[in-house]
């Protein structure tokens, strides 16, 4: 697999219902090996559920059941215990549990954000009418992530910082993606990060974007990834290889193929159609940033996410 060198709780509570695994039994499969992966139901995630239905898993021998869970709080542990052979969450949620010692291990690459300023997945969205003309204006000021002390709020410091702000002087609060545009409509908060389709939905009610909080944080951003436990990879190594090769495949297929990608999205959440075709998509690369997850570290060290900083090399394929 190869690695980009270079200068991430989970992007979930999002109000989106996922559709039923995607793979019979084994016996089903004709003898291909069952393969159990929790993911959340958000946009991130197309690639996998594109793979499966174009075939690749099973061309590697595997029969694929994606697991719908609300976050990496249940992913995680579900790896760990064997539950899921596999997991997908952002890099921040995995550098915090490897803070903790969980055996867990990066296999491939999950989204990337888009690296355009107001042209991203992801933004920082303050309401109409508001005075908040750039991240600056956020000191002292209330915005809402979906998790604390994960990569919302880490990544929304970088934007004001890089404006000029004080990004201690910002009151985080946490609130699900969903409630977020009804929030910034009624004023209960100063400004939130969003993710699609939240991004979309928040301006089209009025909403403007101040910053691109990911692309402020670092060029070729990689947000998220998914994971194995440290005992499959030791005890069935083969099996791993099989996975990666199908899901980078997945990836690739998916930035070469937006159309599909969001006739996906529709499969298994409850977006509306309008939105998803309005929406922007991340960017998929099969390709993991290695740096990302380096600069994502230090960044979680510098404000106090962890106490040291976390081995990143323990957590990288």
């Amino acid at each position: 697999m190869r690695r980009l060198t270079g200068i991430g709780a989970g992007m979930a509570s999002l109000l989106l219902v996922a559709a039923c695994g995607s793979g019979g039994s084994a016996g089903e499969s004709g003898g291909a090996d069952p393969v159990t992966v929790g993911v959340i139901p958000i946009v991130d995630v197309a690639p996998i559920y594109l793979g499966v239905e174009q075939g690749f898993f099973a061309d590697q021998g595997l029969d694929v059941t994606l697991e719908s869970s609300q976050g990496g709080a249940a992913i995680v542990p579900g790896v760990v215990s064997e539950e899921f052979e596999f997991g997908f969450s952002n890099v921040t949620s995995l550098l915090l549990a490897g803070a903790k010692g969980l055996p867990l291990q990066i296999v491939g690459a999950g989204n990337y954000s888009t690296g355009e300023q107001g042209d991203d997945f992801s933004g920082v969205v303050v309401p109409e009418g508001s005075g908040i003309t750039d991240a600056s204006g956020l000191s002292g000021k209330t915005v809402a992530v979906n998790t604390l002390q994960n990569i919302g709020d880490t990544t929304v410091r970088q934007s004001v910082e890089k404006a000029g702000g004080n990004p201690d002087e910002v009151n985080f609060v946490e609130l699900p993606f969903p409630e977020m545009p009804g929030a910034l409509a009624e004023g209960r908060v100063d400004g939130a990060w969003l993710v699609e389709p939240f991004r979309t939905i928040a301006m089209n009610q009025g909403g403007t974007e101040i910053a691109s909080n990911l692309v402020d944080t670092q060029d070729n951003l990689m947000i998220s990834s998914y994971f194995t436990s440290k005992q499959l990879r030791q005890s069935d190594p083969e099996l791993v290889e099989r996975f990666t090769t199908a899901l980078n495949r997945s990836l690739d297929y998916a930035e070469n193929n937006p159309d599909q990608a969001r006739e996906t999205i529709l499969d298994y959440t409850e977006i509306d159609p309008a939105v998803a075709e309005e929406m922007t998509l991340p960017k998929w690369s099969s390709e993991i940033n290695t740096g990302t997850v380096e600069r994502l570290a230090e960044l979680a060290r510098e404000d106090g996410l962890v106490d040291e900083k976390v081995d990143t090399e323990a957590l990288l394929p």
